[in-house]
């Protein structure tokens, strides 16, 4: 009677885990695992290579407190040593190694910002330099004889440059050996990344199998779009909402989302029940105003980053900002760096995090959406001068004080 029990709970539990997940190789074996009724150890990497978390970070992570809300083991895992390797999943380039200072500093940044979200008393943190440093040059000659150049090719990224004549680093086959190897140390029972992890988090429970242990459960999370709601959220194309904006900044620019991607954010986002979100649909579905439930939103993960009831005073500041045609006064000035005299109208949006490029912004300036100074930009061309400063706004909700340096 008890096992039956274990086995139904376990599939409540399973089912809540899968929310939001794309993949999860394999499933039974997770849901034994669950049955055991043991804390699970849960891992989850991090390169060190750029110090601000963002809203697609958060994905992930959401789902390390889901397990740690479930009594398990969450490890977070700095790969301090790997990071000096690169990480080449998805790349066409080789990857610069960082340096052991730059590493230093942003796994520190990394830190302070993950316990937003994960328990630290239930966190444990771990640098794998502990463990990948021991081995040695023979323990990673030893390590390399237990995979295959052609496994490696099989990687969607590593083949493209092969056939395509593009070079390959010896030390970049090393990436996901030593990121598998990680799970060996740790004798981890559930890997997680993101989807342009599954080669590497598949290395992981290959290795295991060869070191006599359980091969570990992969679970791949997607890659959250940014603002744009087409490229993945990233800092390079400037579609980010980061944890560490402030609550007007974060607030604006989950409003400006499109009503179709606010369900996605959601799912991928939000703490609320699935049944509460599929309430939430319904209710625009019969005439709810969209922009009502992307309030909702919005505040909830204002006041998940910052203090409870912020999300209800940026509100308050959205509404009258927007609503009322005004600009407040304590808007946070952008200094912007310029080239020469000045900077191109399409750069200064793009860099004001207004636009996810300057293509965007361009189409943006000629469908008469952009002003500055209160003034309409209809001419792509126009240069604001070094010096010049004021309020940029594209569209209704999109606002910025921006200087040019």
């Amino acid at each position: 009677m008890t096992e039956s029990k274990n086995k139904s709970a376990s599939k409540e539990v399973l089912a809540e885990l899968k929310r939001g997940v794309e993949e999860m190789l394999l499933e039974e074996e997770l849901l034994e695992r669950l049955a055991s009724n043991r804390p699970l150890r849960i891992k989850v990497g991090f390169d060190p290579t750029a110090p601000d978390l963002h809203l697609g970070h958060t994905v992930i992570i959401n789902k390390m407190r889901q397990f740690q809300e479930l009594g398990h083991e969450v490890v977070f895992l700095i790969g301090d040593f790997t990071g000096m390797i690169g990480d080449p999943s998805g790349k066409n380039v080789t990857r610069p190694p960082l340096t052991a200072e730059e590493i230093e500093a942003n796994a520190a940044t990394y830190k302070a910002q993950v316990f937003r979200i994960l328990d630290p008393d239930k966190t444990q943190v771990e640098f794998n330099s502990k463990w990948c440093s021991e081995l040695g040059a023979e323990g990673i000659i030893r390590l390399a004889s237990r995979h295959t150049v052609a496994r490696m090719l099989e990687r969607d990224d590593f083949s493209k440059r092969y056939k395509g004549g593009q070079p390959i680093a010896i030390h970049e086959f090393l990436y996901p050996l030593m990121q598998g190897y990680d799970s060996v140390a740790l004798k981890t029972d559930v890997e997680m990344g993101g989807t342009d992890q599954k080669f590497n988090l598949l290395v992981g429970r290959e290795l295991q199998k060869q070191y006599g242990q359980p091969s570990q459960v992969v679970i791949t999370l997607p890659l959250l779009e940014g603002l744009d709601g087409v490229q993945k959220m990233s800092k390079s194309l400037g579609n980010i909402v980061g944890i560490t904006d402030t609550p007007d900044d974060m607030f604006g620019k989950l409003m400006s989302i499109s009503d179709d991607l606010m369900w996605r954010y959601f799912e991928l986002l939000s703490f609320q029940s699935l049944l509460d979100i599929k309430k939430l649909r319904e209710s625009v579905a019969t005439g709810a105003n969209p922009r009502d439930v992307k309030f909702e939103l919005a505040r909830e993960i204002v006041d998940r980053f910052h203090a409870l009831g912020d999300g209800q005073k940026a509100e308050q500041r959205f509404v009258e900002r927007f609503s009322q045609g005004s600009v407040p006064d304590d808007l946070e000035e952008k200094t912007l760096p310029a080239d020469g005299d000045g900077l191109g109208i399409a750069n200064v949006i793009k860099q004001a995090g207004l636009a996810s490029s300057t293509s965007e912004a361009i189409r943006l300036i000629k469908q008469g959406a952009v002003r500055f100074a209160g003034e309409r930009l209809e001419d792509p061309k126009t240069v604001l001068a070094s010096g010049t400063n004021g309020v940029l706004q594209v569209g209704k909700r999109r606002i910025a004080k921006v200087r040019i340096g």
